[in-house]
């Protein structure tokens, strides 16, 4: 597990650069995220040449955690990245824990590289690894690899303070302003938007092959008793498809679906058939549903608006069949979208959502949500769990609403999705639907 003490402290590149590395040495590296984030899994598959999957305590249940778990079946080492800080998580636990990148480590048995960004300090870095590893004592920990240092005099004040902690120093990475992958305002681009993005994980791979131990981390994984998966996890616990025939908008504009959900679609025979709604494409006549990831639609409203072939394939879908809009694709569904300089752009007009990206708000955390009306592959009554991250104010919602959504804690939130005929939405990007216990 590569993790940190908070966020910003150079854990994808220290990711990236492994999953490279390590392929490069011949090794089938299975990549993981934990937590709920849909951008890093593909900067992880453009690394390792293998989906990466997510695990996340708080959304999932047992089954589908050990069918995710699954996957490392077949692979020599698995390298999972963490979110936020090491212990961050939720207040109130979900269906297995609380959404931390340490219950995922503990539960997988996999040992923790704590990245440690040492700018500012020397010896009192290794007063916070410390603290990070007495927090949890019965939490693997294989050492930490030492971030954005300075000088030769700053990396021996450093490995001084590691020396006294008895913390193992994996590796020492020299500050470089040129290793920071771009980002935006929902974190880092998308990879298929990187302007040269095999090129920058090569880079990342020489860097840290020129300054990390390699043979020392092989050495702690392969020590690490891993948790084995259940003999009954299987692809029949990953998310049933919620109809046979489904065309997904697929580009720049609608990327952010979880590879666990299109993973369960393909296992149990679905047929998924990806359009772009950038390029005026329609979704496919024949589909029996369509379903609009989130995505960045506020940094496109003005093709959208113009895709005349988009939209009156849309339309023409939810006069008889369902349409399914998740964040960006559920404000694709609306009425309108007004971007960040205050221009109104007309969308499918399915919802009468009116969103607004001038007016910036942070909506960020996990959901928890009862139907109200039935959403494709879920009846009235289906508790769901997703996670919800945007930037966009609701200015109109006059729909019936899709859910009784509530936070991590239970409290209700007012972004309740919509319904109208056969178009649904919400604003949370679904991981799974509540597991019904014994």
């Amino acid at each position: 597990m590569i993790s940190a003490p908070a966020s910003g402290t150079g854990k994808t590149t220290v990711m990236l650069g492994l999953l490279r590395a390590l392929a490069e040495d011949g090794m089938a590296v299975q990549p993981f995220k934990s937590g709920p984030d849909y951008i890093d899994p593909a900067f992880h598959r453009a690394a390792s040449g293998r989906a990466s999957y997510n695990l996340d305590g708080w959304a999932m249940g047992p089954r589908l955690w050990q069918a995710i778990g699954a996957r490392a079946a077949g692979a020599d080492i698995c390298i999972a990245e963490g979110s936020m800080g090491l212990y961050d998580g939720v207040a109130t636990r979900g269906q297995q824990g609380f959404g931390s990148s340490a219950e995922t480590a503990q539960s997988m048995g996999w040992p923790v590289i704590l990245v440690v960004d040492v700018s500012g300090q020397a010896q009192s870095a290794a007063a916070t690894a410390l603290g990070f590893r007495s927090y949890a004592p019965d939490l693997p920990f294989a050492g930490v690899i030492l971030n954005r240092v300075a000088s030769p005099r700053h990396e021996r004040l450093a490995r001084l303070g590691m020396e006294r902690a008895g913390m193992p120093v994996l590796g020492v990475l020299p500050r470089r302003g040129d290793l920071a992958l771009p980002e935006r305002h929902l974190g880092l681009i998308q990879a298929v938007e990187h302007p040269d993005l095999e090129a920058a994980i090569a880079g990342y791979a020489g860097f840290l092959r020129a300054h990390v131990d390699l043979d020392a981390i092989r050495a702690a994984a392969q020590a690490a008793p891993a948790a084995q998966p259940a003999p009954m996890a299987q692809a029949a616990d990953l998310p049933p498809p919620p109809a046979q025939r489904i065309a997904i908008a697929r580009d720049a504009a609608f990327s952010f679906t979880y590879p666990h959900l299109l993973e369960g679609w393909h296992a149990a025979g679905a047929e998924v058939l990806p359009f772009s709604p950038l390029a005026d494409e329609a979704p496919d006549a024949s589909a029996d549903l369509v379903w609009l990831p989130g995505g960045y639609p506020e940094l496109h409203a003005g093709r959208l608006a113009a895709s005349e072939r988009f939209m009156d394939g849309l339309r023409r879908h939810a006069q008889t069949r369902p349409v399914h809009g998740e964040c960006g694709g559920y404000m694709a569904l609306g009425a309108a979208l007004i971007d960040k300089d205050g221009v109104r752009h007309e969308m499918a007009g399915l919802l009468g959502l009116v969103t607004s990206y001038e007016k910036r708000k942070f909506h960020l955390g996990y959901r928890r949500a009862v139907l109200a009306a039935p959403l494709p592959g879920h009846g009235v009554g289906a508790a769901l769990r997703g996670h919800e991250f945007h930037y966009s104010t609701i200015l109109e919602q006059p729909d019936a609403p899709l859910a009784r959504v509530a936070d991590a804690d239970g409290n209700p939130v007012p972004e309740t999705g919509s319904v109208r005929g056969h178009v649904t939405g919400t604003f949370f990007h679904l991981i799974s639907a509540e597991e019904a216990t014994a």
